[in-house]
């Protein structure tokens, strides 16, 4: 089983990127897709997630309306939509399945079986 996470690369403050994940292995349709991210001396944070099959999403407060997660189940991916990147987005973004995922552990690495190996972002002038 596995994720690919693609996508990242150097762009500039204001522009946009779309990072996508596929699965490998199994299918992930049912199961709660996430992004997170990690700048480098931080943390691991949550970015997004989309809630066991195509129902309700939720975002950090950090990229809310600059960001959308979304599925295609037929392809078995999952992408983020980035847009008005910020020079603070700079980092390297994981995207998680969870297969028994519930809401008190949506924005926790904890509630996540599997993971990608992360793309990198960079966002600076």
């Amino acid at each position: 089983v596995q994720l690919q996470a693609s996508g990242g690369g150097l762009v500039q403050p204001g522009d946009s990127l779309r990072l996508s994940c596929a699965g490998s292995g199994r299918t992930f349709s049912r199961d709660t897709m996430a992004w997170f991210r990690q700048a480098p001396g931080k943390e691991r944070e949550f970015i997004s997630a989309m809630f066991r099959g195509n129902t309700n999403t939720y975002y950090s407060d950090s990229v809310k309306g600059r960001f959308t997660i979304s599925r295609d189940a037929g392809r078995n991916t999952v992408y983020l939509q980035m847009n008005n990147l910020k020079p603070e987005d700079t980092a390297v973004y994981h995207c998680a399945a969870g297969t028994r995922t519930i809401l008190s552990t949506i924005r926790r690495e904890v509630g996540y079986d599997y993971w990608g190996q992360g793309t990198q972002v960079t966002v600076s002038s």
